[in-house]
């Protein structure tokens, strides 16, 4: 599966979030404005990070944020938020959080190909980096292979 579509209403560049709840129902509500989710989507998501530990955090600066498919998902999506101050998901070496995505994916066995889709953009070590200072949302494009 290649990286899930990423229309520009799912991204959001320099997001200010309270704390890693807030940034992820940030990014729910970028994946609910493309048409992917539900804004129960984003409860689900912080459910997930409530019940199993800040493992969403998976590279220094990122988190990829997802739940499990269920009605709450419209469509295979993908979100990208920014976050103007980082915030922290508790991981002991990965935190603090720049850049928070919102992984939708609609049928259950397609996240893993999603996921891995997703580990190549970031086998460039710079890519957190950049999106992290992306100043415009052709440029997030751009990084994740998808303009």
């Amino acid at each position: 599966m290649p990286v899930p579509p990423l229309p520009a209403e799912a991204i959001e560049l320099g997001a200010v979030a309270s704390d890693w709840r807030d940034s992820v129902r940030i990014a729910g509500a970028a994946l609910v404005r493309s048409g992917a989710a539900t804004p129960a989507y984003s409860e689900e998501m912080i459910r997930m990070i409530e019940e199993h530990g800040p493992y969403v955090v998976i590279a220094p600066g990122l988190a990829l944020a997802h739940a499990r498919p269920g009605p709450a998902v419209l469509a295979d999506g993908l979100a990208i938020v920014t976050l103007a101050d980082p915030v922290s998901f508790g991981h002991p070496h990965n935190d603090p959080v720049r850049v928070v995505l919102a992984l939708a994916v609609a049928v259950g066995g397609d996240h893993l190909g999603a996921v891995a889709s997703l580990a190549n953009v970031f086998n460039d070590s710079d890519a957190i980096d950049a999106l992290a200072s992306a100043t415009t949302i052709e440029a997030v494009q751009h990084i994740m292979g998808v303009a």
